[in-house]
């Protein structure tokens, strides 16, 4: 394969997207949690605001993804994941903006309902306020098996349904996310700092292989740090290196697997079940940077973070960048959970 030498910023204009998320996100110190840590430098890449339906890192990747759905003539959007699921919450958002019809496989099964308010509330609600049709299926451990059987039946029945994958992991997806390492890498300069790392949490693999490839491109002195929140860190780390190959390939790039880092032991007891390092870490966001983390993604990510600054990962003089990836309407199902 002939590699391409262009900026990653050029070669990431060849895809086309809808411009539904708001970009570039913010990036931003966190020196009161750098403070009552004492260090690594900390920053916040702001994946939280990028807008549509409570936004989220999802956007990001449908961007670009439901660009290929409108190209093909799609009128109906398909997905699937738990009840709680932030990726559907966000495709049904852009189905809505789109105004295309969207049916959402919501997994049943995966972790037993923590609260009595988690299968009316949070992403839930949000999924029935901007009309998508639900369909309950129970959970397999395929997490596209029920998705795609969806996709069969409704073209059956003489729809154009087009199918996005469980957490929008899928190449396009990934090349997607890779705008995140490109804006990180302006926003970074104009700051006066190269991160020595970015963390974030890694499940479905799809955003954790759009920064790796990004930055063996971009910025390859920068360490991605994916903490695993599926209690699965050896699937975690397959997917993410197969997507990322696949990426590498869209882009032209250049791809070494090593680059691929998934940190286990931050994910509790099992996906979705948020345990007392989670919890520390949301509470600490909320007092410290007003920042709303949710329990089953982002809380855990900077809950693997903050562990790694406590066993001296980083020196104090070193930037490190933790991407929040949102989540903040599944808080309020997980309320009566957390003790807060």
């Amino acid at each position: 394969m002939q590699i391409d030498r262009r900026p990653l910023i050029e070669r990431l204009a060849a895809f086309p997207r809808l411009g539904l998320a708001d970009l570039p996100t913010p990036l931003e110190p966190m020196k009161r949690l750098t403070a009552h840590l004492g260090g690594p430098r900390l920053w916040v890449k702001r994946d939280d605001a990028t807008g549509l339906g409570f936004g989220g890192n999802k956007l990001r990747k449908l961007d670009y993804v439901l660009h290929d759905a409108v190209s093909k003539g799609a009128d109906t959007i398909v997905s699937g994941g738990v009840v709680q699921s932030n990726s559907q919450r966000q495709v049904a958002a852009v189905a809505a903006k789109l105004g295309l019809a969207c049916h959402l496989a919501v997994y049943h099964g995966r972790l037993a309902p923590p609260t009595p308010e988690y299968e009316t509330s949070g992403n839930a609600f949000l999924n029935r306020l901007f009309g998508a049709q639900l369909h309950d299926v129970p959970w397999t451990g395929d997490r596209n098996a029920a998705i795609r059987t969806l996709v069969d039946d409704l073209r059956a029945s003489g729809r154009k349904p087009y199918f996005v994958p469980y957490g929008v992991s899928n190449p396009l997806g990934a090349v997607a996310y890779a705008t995140t390492i490109a804006e990180i890498e302006q926003q970074a300069a104009l700051s006066g700092f190269k991160p020595a790392a970015i963390v974030h949490c890694t499940g479905s693999a799809g955003t954790q292989a759009g920064l790796v490839v990004g930055a063996t491109m971009a910025m390859p002195d920068t360490r991605i740090v994916g903490i695993d929140i599926d209690a699965e860190p050896a699937r975690v780390r397959s997917d993410v290196v197969a997507l990322a190959r696949q990426a590498a390939d869209l882009l032209g790039a250049g791809f070494d697997e090593s680059t691929v880092e998934v940190v286990a032991g931050h994910a509790g007891p099992a996906y979705g079940v948020p345990h007392e390092a989670t919890i520390e870490a949301i509470r600490l966001a909320g007092q410290t940077e007003a920042l709303v983390l949710d329990p089953v993604y982002s809380g855990k990510g900077l809950a693997g973070l903050i562990a790694m600054i406590r066993q001296g990962r980083w020196r104090n003089d070193e930037d490190v960048i933790f991407l929040h990836t949102g989540g903040a309407p599944a808080l309020f199902a997980y309320q009566s959970a957390l003790g807060i």
